[in-house]
């Protein structure tokens, strides 16, 4: 781009002169405003870490703190208030060498459920970890995958007996495990795909709540679309959304009838007929450039963990930003 910007031009003289340089100044500094701008919009909990990314970031009410999927660490850790840096509490030694994605807290049954995946390029690991909060003993860690079927388990969800639900971004199902890691079966429906082609399907099924209803809620992140899925009769219908929901990552409920999807921009999603119609109320952007990535609930405040972090030395600064939804006027 610059080749032509940069050729040295004669002026008065004879002096050569360019102005690349000072184009490219001015490029980085207003760069550097819109960075600064949009760090400022991500109040909430700074912390430092070990590594780039963070993918997925739960509050864990009885012990006072965040928990974090550190990815490429294949560990998770903890963030508590006023602390300035993370501390990890579990690396499975039997996952080393896979990423750490999706978690969710199980709170009546005092434990954390995690989602295990192989490093990309390779797509043939997936497996479900479930462990004692706070002791951190393991309870299982099964295996979801199939030999020679490509697979990427993103994210997971516990509904009120135990069970547990992943979902698999790249082949677009879920997987059901018993609480005590059975694998129960897979859920495969062709509403999953509503429009073919991998435009369309290259990020499937991502994140996942369950509904105090008694069904499962999931996006399909290239597609948007947001589905309500029936565990006991395998049932999936489309809520039918008025607003976009492509890019959604993580959801969170907030309520019976809101639902945030996190993701560039995250999104606030209200229904008033149990989830079979639903509208895009509302809107917050924060620090666009770290990638919203999922969301969570502490004192009736939503957090959007960020994916990538940010510095120069060996710690990375890593933002679960506080998130004031900005209304929106109701799609048609």
């Amino acid at each position: 781009m610059c080749g032509g910007c940069c050729r040295r031009q004669s002026g008065p003289g004879g002096r050569r002169r360019g102005w690349c340089g000072p184009f490219l100044a001015v490029v980085a500094l207003a760069v550097s405003a819109a960075v600064a701008f949009l760090e400022g919009t991500a109040g909430g909990v700074s912390y430092a870490g070990d590594g780039w990314l963070r993918e997925c970031a739960k509050w864990d009410a009885e012990g006072g703190r965040f928990l974090a999927s550190t990815i490429f660490g294949a560990s998770v850790a903890e963030v508590r208030g006023g602390e300035a840096e993370e501390r990890v509490v579990l690396a499975d030694p039997d996952a080393a060498g896979r990423v750490t994605l999706g978690l969710a807290v199980d709170a009546p049954r005092r434990r954390l459920l995690l989602v295990y995946a192989d490093r990309l390029p390779r797509m043939g690991y997936a497996a479900l970890g479930a462990y004692e909060l706070g002791s951190w003993r393991r309870l299982f860690l099964t295996r979801l995958d199939v030999p020679g079927e490509s697979t990427f388990p993103d994210d997971v969800a516990a509904d009120e007996d135990g069970n547990a639900y992943v979902t698999d971004a790249l082949g677009s199902k879920i997987w059901k495990v018993s609480p005590d890691g059975a694998l129960l079966g897979v859920i495969r429906n062709a509403t999953f795909t509503q429009r073919p082609g991998a435009l369309h399907n290259l990020v499937g099924l991502n994140g996942i709540v369950y509904h105090p209803n008694g069904y499962l809620l999931v996006v399909h992140t290239s597609g948007g679309e947001l589905f309500k899925v029936d565990p006991k009769t395998e049932t999936v219908r489309v809520v039918k959304v008025r607003g976009s929901l492509k890019r959604g990552d993580g959801l969170e409920l907030l309520s019976a009838t809101r639902l945030v999807v996190a993701g560039p921009p995250s999104r606030l999603v209200e229904s008033s007929d149990d989830w079979e119609t639903a509208s895009v109320t509302g809107q917050y952007v924060g620090p666009i450039h770290r990638v919203g990535s999922s969301a969570t609930v502490k004192d009736g405040d939503v957090y959007v963990n960020h994916i990538f972090g940010f510095g120069l030395g060996k710690k990375k600064t890593h933002v679960l930003a506080k998130a004031v939804f900005s209304p929106l006027a109701a799609a048609s």
